[in-house]
């Protein structure tokens, strides 16, 4: 559809030295969601926590959908 745009995003977590989650690195912005969740696998030994989020949105008219988990393993932050 004209102007509907897919984010899908990685994210992965730490824990800090009083026990807060922290991101590991910045979040990585991914282009298939298969590829994300494939990698986001790859990383559930490394970090307290890893997500795999999406959202679209309608650039058109400047609205965006709920995110939507696609893939988590650990402690995440919570988020909207």
């Amino acid at each position: 559809m004209p102007g509907i745009r897919k984010l899908i995003v990685l994210s992965a977590f730490n824990r800090d030295s009083e026990g807060g989650l922290t991101p590991a690195f910045e979040p990585r912005r991914m282009k298939q969601e298969d590829t994300a969740v494939y990698v986001a696998q790859t990383l559930v030994n490394d970090y307290a926590g890893v997500v795999v989020w999406t959202r679209e949105s309608n650039v058109a008219i400047g609205e965006a959908g709920p995110s939507v988990i696609l893939f988590q393993s650990g402690q995440i932050p919570e988020f909207e």
